[in-house]
């Protein structure tokens, strides 16, 4: 394992279900990727146990090179240093890609906290960069772009691109495990993936000062199938353990972070969480880039039958993906960065 040699690796069979987690699990993905047999089982089994009951882990070993991770936030640094106007160049309009400007999102769709005041970061976010002609841009969907790139950053798209390329290859081969977890054939979801919806909430949370009850981004629980974050060297992200505890989300060198969102948890009738969580004010400026990995827009979020039963019955109508997340944006987004949520004034 190289650097991650002292690192504590998850294993659900030394903790119980009722126990309270002083640290985010981590997984050592290695074994797996590498064909290891039973290491896919193995992994799915703790992917299960965390998912009922934390539903944030840390990989390592994942394989996604840290000069790839380190290129786009030092292009993203570049971008967000750039003066507001040529920032709105890019504006976040009716293709949901682009520049937000600070306080434009209130997460008015949590369940855990009343949120009220403007987020404090401001966004870039880019869709998986896809040819022109590709199905998706000619139907006009949202989130698959065209993406709006700064015309003066020399390497910024590439970089990005390079880290986009990566992060989606590491996703596919993620979402295996989930079905396995879910006692399902390996291959359950693969269909749903061939041409997913991948977007990246590049963020800059900077150093200020916030009122009361105002968060660099405030609690709430994700849109997404599964959600992929390289973690920063800045603290500021912290998860809602079941006790009500908020776990600060540590740094741990080269390694990703992983939670699943209500889409998932929508498809599990519940049996997998949608974990809240936070990014609080930081002492120095963090930035992050947060993929989401989501099915294709026409995939149904319909309850498994392993996740439903005689005492357990449906909890949810089945929902598109495409529908999903156009509803989770519209309600928590400024009418002036491509959402209908009013009275959010940047």
């Amino acid at each position: 394992m190289g650097a991650e040699t002292s690192l504590k690796i998850f294993d659900y069979r030394t903790v119980d279900k009722t126990d309270e987690f002083e640290d985010i699990p981590i997984l050592d993905v290695g074994p797996y990727l590498a064909g290891e047999p039973g290491a896919a089982a193995a992994l799915a089994d703790n992917i299960r146990f965390i998912q009922e009951t934390i539903g944030f882990y840390v990989i390592v070993n994942h394989g996604v090179p840290r000069e790839l991770m380190d290129n786009a936030y030092g292009a993203l640094e570049r971008f967000f240093a750039l003066p507001d106007e040529e920032k709105l160049k890019l504006k976040f309009g009716e293709k949901s890609v682009g520049y937000i400007a600070p306080k434009s999102t209130v997460y008015v769709t949590s369940k855990i906290n009343k949120n009220t005041k403007q987020d404090l970061n401001e966004t870039l976010v880019l869709a998986l960069d896809r040819p022109a002609d590709h199905p998706y841009l000619e139907q006009g969907l949202r989130f698959v772009g065209p993406n709006p790139w700064p015309q003066d950053l020399p390497g910024f798209r590439e970089a990005i691109v390079d880290f986009q390329q990566a992060i989606v290859a590491l996703g596919r081969k993620m979402v295996p495990l989930y079905a396995l977890a879910l006692e399902k054939p390996a291959d359950f979801f693969d269909r749903y993936f061939d041409e997913p919806i991948v977007w990246t909430r590049n963020a800059h949370y900077p150093a200020v000062e916030a009122e009361d009850n105002q968060f660099g981004i405030s609690p709430h629980t994700d849109h997404s199938f599964l959600t992929l974050l390289p973690l920063s060297e800045v603290p500021g992200l912290q998860v809602l353990t079941h006790t009500g505890k908020w776990l600060p989300a540590d740094p741990v060198a080269n390694a990703i972070i992983v939670n699943t969102g209500e889409f998932l948890n929508r498809w599990t009738n519940d049996r997998f969480i949608a974990s809240p969580h936070r990014v609080v004010p930081p002492d120095h400026d963090r930035y992050s880039m947060a993929t989401f990995i989501d099915p294709a827009p026409d995939a149904i979020a319909d309850p498994l039958d392993t996740c439903c039963g005689p005492d357990n019955p449906p909890k949810y109508d089945p929902v598109s993906m495409i529908d999903y997340v156009c509803w989770y944006i519209d309600r928590n987004y400024s009418t002036d960065f491509g959402g209908k949520q009013e009275g959010i004034s940047a």
